[in-house]
């Protein structure tokens, strides 16, 4: 159960910061071709993080599932 909730989390930050990062210009405070404002730098540089942060503790739990599930079938052989 707490993994469930652990990895729904780490889902939750990922999207987010995707947002964060998509949101300057999906609603429009960003204008197209103008020099970037400083909460479009700071919703880039902060969205970015978060996302980088989330995915690789995502892939971080995924190998660590992957090698949980290789050890317990080496032992079902034996």
């Amino acid at each position: 159960m707490k993994a469930k909730l652990g990895v729904s989390a780490l889902v939750v930050l990922f999207l987010a910061g995707l947002w964060l990062v998509a949101a300057p210009f999906a609603v429009g405070y960003q204008t197209r071709g103008a020099a970037y404002v400083d909460a479009t730098i700071n919703d880039l540089w902060l969205g970015g993080s978060i996302a980088a942060l989330s995915f690789a503790a995502l892939v971080v739990y995924a190998a660590d599932t992957l090698r949980e599930l290789a050890r317990r079938g080496k032992h079902a052989d034996a």
